[in-house]
């Protein structure tokens, strides 16, 4: 059985690039690591985003484990236009997975690197990984093993957010382990 630990990242300054944690994401990321450090991960995978890497970097340090950079958990670009209506446009394109709006990708091609990530990764020696991500992103990967991920989950998400899947040959199960009160 494999179990993954996905994860979104802690509280941050913005959605840039390289936008790193707030004071408040950098005290998450190590009450994260506390909340990690029991749990025999093996392996730890991450968004190349700066907020991504930092919220994972003290377990990574706790652990002695590498994180391994995977551009595939990095967030999905909606636009790369201004969209003062981007929630209405991130809402349409949550029902339509096909839609991409100038410069950007469409949920579908987010869900493809997804598919890509995982089947990698479960098909590894790892049975316990920690992959950290964003928003969207995140909900994609849990809507690959629960089709009832979307819109409205991706707004019920915390910073950060960890929910674990335990895969069983075809079969899943996914359940949200995080609180705030962690």
């Amino acid at each position: 059985m494999k179990t993954i630990y996905i994860v979104r990242h802690a509280k941050a300054e913005g959605q840039s690039f390289h936008s790193p944690l707030t004071e408040t994401g950098e005290s998450q990321a190590i009450q994260l690591a506390s909340f990690l450090e029991n749990r025999y991960i093996q392996s730890i995978y991450s968004s190349p985003f700066v907020r991504a890497r930092e919220t994972i970097a003290p377990f990574a340090k706790q652990s002695g484990l590498t994180i391994q950079v995977d551009a595939r958990l990095g967030e999905r670009v909606l636009s790369d236009h201004d969209l003062p209506d981007w929630k209405d446009k991130l809402k349409e394109s949550f029902d339509d997975f096909s839609l991409s709006f100038p410069g950007g990708e469409s949920n579908q091609m987010a869900m493809d690197r997804a598919i890509s990530f995982i089947d990698e990764v479960t098909s590894n020696d790892e049975d316990q990984i920690v992959c950290v991500s964003h928003g969207n992103l995140t909900t994609l990967l849990l809507r690959l093993f629960d089709e009832n991920y979307g819109y409205d989950e991706l707004f019920a998400l915390s910073n950060p957010d960890v929910y674990v899947v335990k895969v069983k040959e075809n079969e899943a199960s996914v359940h949200r382990i995080w609180s705030k009160e962690n």
